[in-house]
C-alpha cells in the first residue's frame, strides 16, 4: 500500500521493487502471494479510503505500508497523516494483518521542524503500535543520481534492487513471526 514510490512510478512495473520482492519471494515463500495497490500520487486519505476494500478482498497476512510523502510534499497537516495513517494501522490489525511501517523524508526546502516533525511521525507510530518499521526506504539510493530519476524524487530501475535490500530484513522479520 503505497505511492509512487512503490508503484514503479516511470518505470516498467517488473522494474519497480515491488515486482523485485514478489519474484525473490516466488522462490523462497511461493505460497506468499504480493499484491501492489500503490497508487502513483496517493495520499494517505486516499489510501484509507480504499485500504477497506483492499483488506476484505485480498485478506493480507502482511501489510507494507509506505504513504505519506505526497501529503508532506503537498503540505498537508501532519496530525492529519499521522491519524490516517493510524487508522489503516488499526484496520489491518482487526483484519489479522501485521504491518510493515515504510517511513519517509522530505527535501529541506521544507523547513527543518515541518521535515522533522514529518520524519518522527513514522517513528512514533511504529513504537505506538510496536511495528516493523522502516525509518527511509531510500537510504543510500536519495542522494546518488545514478539511482534516481530526473526528477530527483523517484528511485530509477538501477535502484530498485536497493530499496527492496533496504525493505527485506524488515520484512522477514514479518515473515519470520509469523511462522513462530
Amino acid at each position: 500500500m503505497g505511492d509512487s514510490l512503490s508503484a514503479a512510478y516511470n518505470l516498467r512495473q517488473q522494474d519497480g521493487w515491488v515486482s523485485l520482492l514478489e519474484k525473490q519471494l516466488s522462490q523462497s515463500n511461493p505460497e506468499i502471494k504480493v499484491v501492489n495497490a500503490s497508487v502513483s500520487g496517493e495520499t494517505t486519505q486516499g489510501g484509507l479510503s480504499r485500504f477497506p476494500a483492499l483488506l476484505e478482498s485480498h485478506k493480507p497476512t502482511w501489510v507494507i505500508l509506505e504513504l505519506g510523502a505526497n501529503d508532506a510534499l503537498r503540505g498537508y497537516p501532519l496530525n492529519q497523516t499521522t491519524i490516517n495513517l493510524e487508522t489503516m494501522i488499526e484496520q489491518a490489525h482487526q483484519a489479522n494483518s501485521s504491518v510493515l511501517l515504510i517511513g519517509n523524508q522530505i527535501p529541506q526546502n521544507y523547513g527543518k521542524r515541518y521535515t522533522e516533525m514529518f520524519f518522527n511521525l513514522y517513528k512514533d507510530i511504529a513504537e505506538k503500535y510496536n511495528l516493523a518499521y522502516l525509518p527511509f526506504m531510500l537510504q543510500d539510493v536519495a542522494l546518488n543520481k545514478e539511482l534516481m530519476q530526473n526528477d530527483g524524487i523517484h528511485p530509477n530501475a538501477k535502484g530498485q534492487p536497493i530499496v527492496l535490500k533496504n525493505i527485506l530484513p524488515h520484512l522477514e522479520t514479518l515473515l519470520d513471526k509469523n511462522k513462530e
